[in-house]
């Protein structure tokens, strides 16, 4: 038996050091040199204080801003620390009540909106910290947004478009517009430093 434990533990502690420390060291050490905004958390930030990242969603409920999709995380909307889905199902009374109650709130928010509400609006993603929605949902919030700031739509419509982004690589993916950015922007835009 002795001859056996030996080894076995021998082998536990090279294993777990190695696993355990030098593994995630080198990782870490090649994700800060090779992609170091990224290892950092891609944190943005605003007269050098970091106001958010751009992979994880904000809370905007203020009709000045743009309107991120919805969070599904508890306790508090877009908590970082909880992430994931509702995991309603399409058949799931839950579900179809707040899509009613969220588009409900959107032509509350917006009266005079006539396109049709898109899904990201409505939905939350799997992950409930979506940080990007599309630029049909945010062509909807154009309006609301103008009128809330005394700006004209198509000022607004230019700053969206200049925020959004194509497909990753021309292939991956669908065009996408970042909530956090594209709001800095028309906070930007208002102080005159866009």
């Amino acid at each position: 038996m002795k001859t056996l434990l030996r080894p076995m533990l021998s082998l536990f502690v090279v294993l777990s050091v190695i696993t355990g420390l030098v593994y995630p060291l080198v990782v870490t050490g090649i994700g800060r040199v090779a992609f170091s905004r990224e290892a950092s958390g891609s944190l943005i930030y605003k007269d050098g204080k970091p106001v958010g990242s751009s992979l994880i969603g904000q809370n905007f409920d203020e009709p000045k801003y743009f309107w991120g999709r919805l969070s599904a995380t508890a306790p508090m909307p877009d908590n970082g620390l909880a992430s994931g889905g509702s995991n309603y199902g399409p058949l799931n009374p839950a579900l179809a009540d707040a899509v009613k109650g969220r588009i409900a709130a959107l032509r509350e928010a917006d009266p005079t909106a006539a396109l049709p509400v898109p899904a990201d609006l409505v939905t939350a993603s799997a992950s409930g910290l979506d940080p990007e929605i599309s630029p049909a949902a945010a062509a909807y919030q154009v309006s609301r947004v103008a009128k809330a700031r005394g700006l004209t739509p198509d000022a607004v419509q230019t700053l969206v478009a200049r925020y959004t982004q194509g497909r990753q690589w021309g292939i991956f993916g669908e065009p996408r517009v970042n909530v956090l950015k594209l709001n800095l922007a028309l906070d930007g835009l208002a102080s005159g430093s866009v």
